[in-house]
């Protein structure tokens, strides 16, 4: 009876020791004496005791961070790049078979690729086209690990850092450029203002009666500028009645006084 408690106890181990459980985001490679037989999970399952062996994998989004790197651009500048790319396991059998270490392999081919994309682009492309240049290296990158079962969802560019001696170029570059449309906007401000001046003398020179309205407009804005002096509006046409007075008064000039005295007798 002693045997037989032994015997069951035995099984039961043995049975108890293949109950295999994997999570929503596991999976397990089974290999029978060395050979892939098939792939489970998730749940709970059973494999053949010291005959199977099972690899655990895990199907969740894995990020690689690349450290801060130094590249040197088209336009031969050197600057340091880092970035964070973002990579998922489709094939599990293929991960693990297909490389020694997948994950050391997604990080060096980033890296590689990585440089070699900043490396054909200039400066200002690497500033202002990011998007691009990671679209670029995930799609290289995604190319390389597809045979390994690993796809790559995203590739960020985090920060990009360049020489101080280039920082102070380009501040007077962009100071220059602000400079150059401020003097645009105010030279084309100035030929709208003198191309109005224009057209409103000339609208007032053919119209007299809208330049008296300009002087009493004049004469109000200095009354309310709370103003001591005293301005005295002359008509428009005062010179003109001027020129006529002094012409009127020209024309009664006295006859000239004789010098010659004649004795009259």
């Amino acid at each position: 009876m002693e045997y037989l408690i032994i015997l069951a106890v035995l099984i039961l181990s043995f049975l108890a020791s293949g109950l295999k459980i994997d999570r929503e985001y596991q999976r397990g490679i089974i290999y029978r004496l060395g050979r892939v037989r098939r792939l489970r999970g998730p749940g709970l399952y059973w494999i053949f005791p010291w005959i199977e062996q099972k690899v655990q994998v895990d199907l969740r989004l894995r990020t690689v961070n690349i450290e801060p790197q130094e590249t040197v651009t088209a336009d031969s500048v050197t600057i340091r790049v880092n970035a964070v790319l973002y990579y998922r396991m489709i094939d599990p059998v293929k991960a693990i078979n297909s490389v020694e270490s997948y994950r050391d392999a997604v990080y060096q081919i980033a890296l590689t690729t990585l440089r070699n994309v900043i490396g054909q682009n200039l400066l200002d492309d690497v500033l202002q086209n990011r998007d691009r240049i990671n679209f670029n290296v995930q799609q290289i990158v995604d190319e390389v690990t597809e045979p390994w079962g690993i796809v790559i969802e995203r590739v960020e560019m985090k920060d990009v850092e360049i020489p101080l001696s280039m920082q102070r170029a380009m501040a007077k570059e962009a100071e220059a450029v602000r400079e150059k449309r401020a003097r645009r906007i105010k030279a084309e401000a100035e030929l709208e203002a003198s191309e109005k001046l224009t057209a409103a003398s000339r609208m007032i020179s053919e119209s007299p009666a809208a330049l008296e309205l300009r002087r009493l407009q004049m004469l109000a804005e200095i009354g309310t500028e709370n103003n001591t002096t005293t301005v005295l509006m002359l008509p428009s046409d005062f010179p003109i009645l001027a020129n006529r007075l002094a012409e009127s008064l020209g024309q009664l000039s006295v006859p000239p006084v004789s010098t010659d005295h004649t004795a009259k007798e």
